[in-house]
């Protein structure tokens, strides 16, 4: 867990997550799921398959009228080798991540 820095996702100057407990992998900070603003948040029907983690869903982002497609992703059912992010939530698209 990155408990040296508060983590923060945002979209259009809108905080959609903040956290100092994010979880590192491959470059993505995985925020835990009481630290996000679902009211943001709708989830798609698209799935894909990572070979190492699993099926991740992923959610639409929407802030002030403005929709960024896919822009958040999650696993429900990781592999048993990184259960650590199950239901975690990372960010993409027109997000921006950083330290706070």
């Amino acid at each position: 867990m990155n408990k040296e820095l508060t983590m923060k996702a945002s979209l259009n100057g809108v905080t959609l997550a903040e956290s100092d407990e994010t979880i590192l992998v491959e470059g993505n900070h995985y925020f835990p799921p009481g630290s996000i603003d679902w009211d943001h948040f709708r989830e798609r029907q698209l799935r894909s398959l990572c070979v190492w983690k699993g099926i991740a869903r992923y959610y639409d982002i929407e802030v002030d009228g403005k929709v960024e497609k896919g822009a958040a992703w999650t696993y429900h059912h990781p592999y048993p080798w990184i259960r650590k992010i199950r239901d975690h939530v990372a960010f993409g698209g027109g997000a921006e991540v950083g330290a706070r």
